[in-house]
């Protein structure tokens, strides 16, 4: 790889320059390995949009593949792990990807995933003997391990979320998280200068099908060293910030909870001195979570609040949020903050109201093939929300108080309820039904199904009914409870007010 694994091969060969739970790669070794993974998909039919996927839990060659990818000058679609093999095929085809990177725990599915889509190839590590996958180590082997060409221009990733009328939807990343590039060398030249490159190690904590982990694991190629978390454990966190002297990382209000739950001996026993910047996302941090956090750990939070769609809209440090509890913080470049009432005129200071950002680019949301979803997203060109009530500060910082959009945010994941009521109403027994957020103590939220039964049939086993869900749907989608009611308030349109549902469950929830 050009510019900084290079240099770092020759110089400090020996060092360790990326591990996770089971192995650790020299710099010479990653340097080759990127090498030889960025020539080898060179010599594959990429099509025209020159798109590979990664479906696999995290590892080191996870992050090698995305990162083979970028430096192939293909345009890499990471794909959620839990994923079924039909949902994965969904995403494969609407993405056009043509290679398909998979591990032990994906493999399977990977494999059916793409009998159904273009892909032609699918590259796996572990055990690959009696499949139709290519071997990862053989798959190198066989490739070039001389200096890819870096006179191609990069190509951002195309990220899925889950979709609001139960498919995901394709969103590029955003230019406000992509370093750009005329050519791959300029790329990874803009990636040395992103701040976190000088701020020590960085250890990936949550799954690289995420926008902000997979941008943490970016930072490799500009010659930062990097851990990677299989998953996510609170004390085994600790022990990797202690050891590895971990300068930063992203992590979710999730991780914070599980951090400290942990017993007062256990947090005292790590020296977390090296840290830097932490960087979370997701959702809103309870305030209490993030004071004890701060109080922990010290000032080094910065809070980015966003979407995959847009990057992030607003950020706030830790001395800010001091001074400003509760919020997510002022709106950054390009982006300007602006609260909304029911007829899109602006409220005052301190007043509740639909949160909407104006892109002063123009650009705002933009889905994959589909023009019409991402005219929807908008008021106006480059005007568009996120789907939550706030206020705002005379100072312009921003609280978020409630939602207006059916998502819901559980551990940092989005949940759209649709693809769950899309399942659920499948089910003999069910009439109607609404799936909502409601309060968790550690995830935040999670979903909950309101069901309505059918007049004769009698009331189900609602975990017969959660469980046949989970059978046609990835489980982290399904609802975790289900409650059988007499009406869920459709208005005469047919429509439902999912506020109005929701309230009850969140009264008096911090």
């Amino acid at each position: 790889m050009t510019l900084f694994a290079k240099p770092l091969a020759q110089q400090r060969p020996t060092e360790i320059a990326l591990r996770d739970e089971d192995r650790a790669l020299t710099w010479a070794q990653v340097d080759d390995i990127l090498n030889r993974a960025a020539n080898g998909l060179h010599q594959q039919d990429l099509g025209a949009q020159r798109r590979v996927a990664v479906f696999a839990e995290n590892a080191v060659e996870t992050g090698l593949a995305n990162l083979a990818g970028l430096i192939a000058g293909a345009s890499v679609v990471p794909v959620n792990f839990h994923l079924t093999a039909e949902e994965v095929a969904y995403i494969l085809t609407d993405s056009d990807t043509r290679v398909l990177f998979a591990g032990p725990a994906t493999l399977e599915r990977a494999l059916a995933a793409a009998a159904q889509s273009n892909v032609h190839t699918v590259i796996a590590w572990g055990d690959t003997e009696g499949t139709d996958a290519v071997a990862w180590e053989a798959w190198l082997a066989d490739s070039d391990g001389n200096e890819p060409p870096g006179d191609i221009p990069p190509l951002p990733n195309l990220l899925y979320t889950s979709g609001t009328t139960g498919r995901p939807k394709g969103t590029e990343l955003p230019p406000t998280m992509f370093a750009g590039g005329a050519t791959v060398n300029e790329h990874l030249t803009n990636l040395g200068a992103d701040p976190r490159s000088e701020q020590g190690t960085h250890m990936v904590v949550g799954p690289m099908y995420h926008t902000g982990p997979l941008s943490g694991a970016r930072l490799l190629a500009a010659g930062v060293c990097s851990v990677i978390l299989n998953r996510f454990d609170a004390e085994k966190t600790l022990r990797a910030i202690q050891d590895y002297k971990v300068g930063n990382s992203v992590m979710v209000p999730t991780h914070f909870v599980r951090l400290l739950a942990l017993p007062d001996e256990v947090k005292a026993k790590y020296d977390l001195s090296s840290l830097i910047r932490i960087s979370h996302t997701g959702a809103k941090c309870p305030v209490d979570v993030k004071r004890a956090m701060i109080e922990w750990w010290g000032p080094v939070f910065l809070d980015a609040y966003g979407a995959s769609e847009v990057g992030t809209t607003c950020m706030i440090t830790s001395e800010d949020w001091m001074t400003h509890p509760g919020s997510v913080g002022q709106a950054v470049p390009p982006f300007e903050a602006m609260v909304l009432d029911d007829d899109d005129k602006p409220v005052p200071p301190n007043t509740e109201g639909r949160l909407y950002f104006k892109d002063a680019t123009g650009r705002g949301v933009v889905y994959h093939n589909d023009p019409e979803k991402s005219a929807a997203a908008h008021i106006a060109p480059g005007v568009f929300t996120l789907g939550e009530i706030a206020y705002m500060d005379e100072e312009g910082f921003v609280y978020i108080t409630d939602r207006f959009s059916d998502m819901v945010v559980s551990g940092g994941v989005n949940l759209y309820p649709a693809e769950a009521e899309q399942v659920l109403i499948e089910h003999d027994a069910i009439l109607d039904v609404a799936c909502i957020g409601v309060p968790h103590p550690e995830m935040g939220e999670e979903l909950k199904a309101l069901a309505i039964v059918k007049p004769g049939v009698g009331q189900p086993d609602a975990n017969e009914v959660l469980d046949w869900c989970r059978e046609r749907l990835s489980r982290y989608k399904c609802p975790r409870t289900i409650e059988f009611v007499e009406d869920l308030g459709r208005n005469t349109m047919g429509k439902i007010n999912k506020r109005k549902l929701r309230a009850p469950y969140w009264e008096g929830a911090a």
